[in-house]
């Protein structure tokens, strides 16, 4: 009897451990350049733990579509932060995702006064730089698959730009404080389809918007060449394209409005195969950062 309940307890803590893990985001990479730090204790510091204390408490907010920014303290020990959930991630997921943000960019970034942390949920940016409602592009970071598609790869090439560039207008459109935000399948082969997003910080004009999503697609021929999957992230707008549902259709649909029907394409070329079996994450696998 001592033996089953001693299982029971360590099944229970086990458990207990996995579902903790798996409440932790997926973190994809940051950024914190040593060029300007501060000193603790500082009443820099001070602004920044009233900053990431204000962001992480915003987060359980549900009327502010997943985006909150704020600043804190006068030059020159000015602050400015942000958050921005993927526009299909739930309330909770964004509000955990936040709260571990607030703690894990500290750690990865201890003294530095500029920082950004990315992960597959959420980001999160602070600076001593006024970023709000401003195209950034000064960061770029590429997630590829390390595979190649292997049927009509300039077809496919040519899929991911014409349906990235497609959400992209619809991302843009969206009116102002609204997610711009936008997500559309597109068929690739008889078995494989392929899955795209796009996403614009909120505070970003229309116009802006797809500024900095028309930058990040002309970097598909750098980032992702026949590539089963990849990003292209920029600190002011991202995509991300697989060939697997990388994103919950169900909310994305209640996000933003249905996209118009996708264009059938035509079938592989006679003799070719594919495989639909397995998922490639790209955040698992090569990664190219230019600043």
């Amino acid at each position: 009897m001592d033996s089953l309940k001693f299982s029971i307890i360590l099944l229970s803590l086990l458990s207990l451990a996995i579902i903790t893990q798996a409440q932790d985001p997926t973190y994809l990479f940051h950024n914190c350049p040593n060029t300007t730090t501060y000193t603790r204790n500082s009443t820099y510091q001070a602004n920044l733990n009233l900053i990431l204390s204000s962001l992480s408490s915003n987060a359980t907010r549900s009327n502010i579509n997943g985006f909150y920014n704020v600043s804190a303290g006068q030059a020159p020990d000015v602050l400015y932060g942000m958050f921005l959930c993927r526009g299909d991630v739930s309330d909770s997921v964004c509000r955990s995702c936040v709260n571990f943000a607030t703690k894990d960019v500290l750690e990865r970034c201890p003294i530095e006064k500029v920082a950004m942390v990315w992960y597959d949920e959420c980001k999160l940016r602070y600076s001593n730089r006024n970023f709000i409602s401003t195209v950034d592009q000064d960061l770029t970071v590429f997630l590829m698959s390390p595979n190649n598609v292997t049927v009509e790869p300039d077809r496919f090439n040519k899929l991911v730009e014409t349906t990235l560039n497609n959400i992209s207008t619809r991302a843009a459109s969206a009116a102002s404080g609204a997610k711009k935000f936008a997500v559309q399948q597109a068929n690739y082969t008889g078995v494989l389809k392929l899955y795209t997003l796009v996403q614009c910080t909120p505070d970003l004009s229309s116009s802006d918007c797809s500024r900095c999503l028309q930058g990040a697609i002309s970097k598909l021929g750098n980032c992702c060449n026949r590539k089963q999957g990849g990003r292209v992230i920029f600190p002011s707008c991202d995509f991300r394209y697989e060939l697997y549902e990388f994103y919950n259709a169900t909310a994305a649909a209640e996000a933003v409005p249905a996209p118009p029907p996708a264009t059938p394409s035509p079938p592989p070329a006679s003799g070719s195969k594919t495989s639909g079996k397995g998922k490639v994450d790209t955040a698992l696998f090569n990664c190219l950062v230019f600043i």
